[in-house]
């Protein structure tokens, strides 16, 4: 069965797309810690980041930096994180998330909560800063 994000990338399911390309697709975290947050995968699916191929892994995270550095050009945040978990879907994915604090990255704290309006205009932005 397809994972969530397989259907994402096929566009049977809507999301809030930031970026993508041939091979990788970024689009914004519905259940967000921080405005701008983004999750990066790659179009085919793995389930776990250090399976896929030498040069898809390398290529993943020159996109994850290519979209990092429009995030961080248009949200106010000191930082842009950096996390890999893979628990929760079984697509390898990294999470981009502003960070001003330790605290930002705590995924046991309450989600935001945005409007669809909200999330356009983010992913917008960071299109736009791409």
């Amino acid at each position: 069965m397809p994972s969530i994000f397989s259907k994402i990338v096929r566009n049977e399911i809507p999301s809030y797309k930031v970026y993508e390309n041939e091979n990788f697709l970024a689009f914004l975290d519905i259940n967000p810690l921080k405005k701008g947050h983004t999750l990066v995968i790659p179009k085919i699916e793995v389930d776990y980041i250090f399976d896929l191929k030498s040069k898809e892994y390398q290529e993943l995270w020159n996109f994850a930096k290519l979209v990092a550095n429009g995030m961080k050009r248009v949200i106010k945040c000191e930082r842009i994180s950096i996390v890999v978990m893979g628990l929760e879907v079984p697509h390898a994915h990294i999470h981009l998330i502003p960070l001003d604090s330790m605290q930002d990255i705590d995924f046991s704290q309450p989600k935001l909560n945005l409007s669809s309006d909200q999330m356009n205009k983010i992913a917008s932005l960071i299109n736009s800063a791409i």
